[in-house]
């Protein structure tokens, strides 16, 4: 099974070799503000490259926030965190095919705008 992803102008394309571990859904204003909530967990073994290394650019915090967001330098989608290490953070938005999960876990709940919930 092979799922593949890509941003929204094609230009960084990846492909995972299995199903991502979990999928979660992160309501605090960081992931709000990067352009993804939705993360899907991935072994880094399970993941490669096909296309665009090179267009990625990679944000990282100061401290005391950790989770540092990639993004295509072209046309700006987000893409997680695919150089995390051991565990990858993969934006949901940019899996081309079902990747046989859903979201199992929500994180700051609270934290979520009204605008969020479903009216």
């Amino acid at each position: 099974m092979t799922i593949k992803g890509s941003c929204c102008c094609g230009g960084v394309r990846f492909e995972l070799f299995e199903p991502p571990l979990m999928m979660g859904t992160c309501h605090c204003s960081r992931c709000r503000k990067a352009g993804s909530g939705v993360y899907a967990y991935v072994r880094a073994e399970a993941f490669h490259w096909l296309a665009g290394r090179d267009l990625v650019v990679r944000y990282q915090p100061r401290p005391p926030m950790r989770f540092n967001r990639s993004f295509c330098r072209r046309c700006g989608t987000s893409l997680g965190d695919p150089d995390s290490g051991r565990i990858l953070a993969i934006a949901a938005s940019c899996l081309d095919d079902d990747p046989g999960v859903r979201v199992a876990f929500e994180e700051y709940g609270p934290d979520a705008p009204p605008w969020e919930k479903p009216a």
